[in-house]
């Protein structure tokens, strides 16, 4: 477990509450905007932004009740009360044992703010049937709205804490990279080179990626999310790096592509289009610009060279709590940049046959233009 900013703000318990409690205020003040009667929220994400309480409940059932007037409560096992209140949440605990059914205990909690329930806001995206039909048994008449829409845009702001962590999880991704290049060697398994790069960010203190690192070589680097396996590197072959820790509760996300031994004239090619449209993009990056405009200023670049087709996804997403969070990057998203925006830019190529490339960076939007948060090199390097 770990406990919110505790490693790179370094804040007092006493300031996490105030930050905490700044986070639960403005959900409330949505929640009275709205005349909705009380917020379940049952994702780890959410949860862990409202209380700085970061828990994986594998089958068990975690919740936190957030209200317009009342004190909100959280809900979790028992076993996992003290790492709760160590974490700063400060208001009622919920704590059941394996033998209890946590749906009575909630409905003593909830029955003692005398509410009057009409409407419950919910993860829709996130809370499964059998919970909803349990809560909606507590109140048989009341109307259920998305939780979702609201919880997306305040994660989407990020504060000074939360892009301290960030800087410092996208220096730890780019240690990763750097681990992965020095490990390259004919005839090492990708496997192997995927080990070695955990195992150092093991001994940096990362317990968590963010996602399965990926290490692909050869043909493999045609497939955006190809499986690692035992493939060995050989010369001439692209080696794609994609990455990415989690640190504090917040995460990383970084690829790069370099070649092994020597390149062709078809990889090199691709490579320096990749390279031109992931920069167009980036210079594209400051507040107030359509974040369409980002992902039609390097898929036009790929495009123009005649690789559009090969160019299959979204130029980035965003980033946070969640490796991939609100907003995506795609053409058709109409949503300005705002100060406070962190994601990644991450344009590709992938040719069967051939081969592909992606290079992505992390990114936050400052007041007056973009920070690039990921440092690795990204100029063509060829690992003898």
């Amino acid at each position: 477990m770990f406990t919110l900013l505790s490693r790179v703000a370094n804040l007092s318990l006493k300031e996490r509450v105030k930050h905490l409690n700044h986070r639960l205020e403005k959900t409330a003040d949505w929640l009275k905007e709205k005349d909705i009667s009380f917020c379940m929220l049952t994702s780890t994400p959410n949860v862990f932004y409202l209380s700085g309480f970061y828990t994986e409940p594998h089958e068990r059932l975690l919740a936190m009740f957030v209200f317009p007037e009342e004190e909100p409560f959280l809900v979790c096992p028992a076993m996992e009360i003290s790492q709760a209140r160590a974490s700063g949440w400060e208001y009622e605990v919920v704590g059941f044992s394996d033998t209890d059914d946590p749906w009575e205990l909630i409905k003593i909690a909830l029955t003692k703010r005398n509410l009057n329930v009409s409407t419950i806001a919910i993860e829709k995206e996130h809370l499964n049937i059998e919970r909803y039909e349990k809560l909606k048994s507590l109140y048989a008449n009341t109307s259920f709205v998305s939780a979702e829409e609201k919880l997306h845009t305040l994660r989407m702001i990020k504060d000074e804490q939360e892009a301290a962590i960030l800087r410092e999880a996208a220096k730890l991704a780019d240690y990763g990279v750097e681990v992965g290049v020095n490990a390259l060697a004919k005839g090492k398994a990708e496997l192997d080179i995927l080990g070695e790069i955990e195992f150092e960010l093991k001994r940096k203190g990362i317990r968590q990626m963010s996602f399965d690192t990926m290490v692909l070589t050869g043909l493999k680097t045609a497939s955006p999310h190809g499986k690692p396996g035992l493939e060995k590197i050989a010369d001439g072959h692209l080696v794609l790096f994609d990455l990415g820790v989690v640190l504090d509760g917040y995460c990383s996300d970084i690829t790069r592509t370099v070649a092994f031994g020597r390149i062709d004239e078809r990889q090199k090619e691709i490579y320096d289009t990749v390279l031109k449209a992931q920069k167009n993009a980036i210079s594209t990056c400051k507040p107030g610009i359509a974040i369409g405009e980002i992902d039609i200023a390097a898929r036009s670049i790929i495009t123009q060279a005649g690789f559009g087709d090969y160019f299959t996804h979204r130029v980035g997403h965003g980033l946070g709590i969640n490796v991939h969070e609100f907003p995506s990057l795609n053409s058709t998203n109409a949503m300005l940049l705002q100060t406070g925006m962190a994601f990644t830019i991450e344009p590709g190529i992938y040719l069967d046959g051939v081969g592909g490339v992606r290079i992505e960076d992390d990114l936050m939007i400052t007041n007056s233009s973009v920070e690039v948060l990921t440092n690795y090199p990204k100029e063509l390097q060829i690992i003898k």
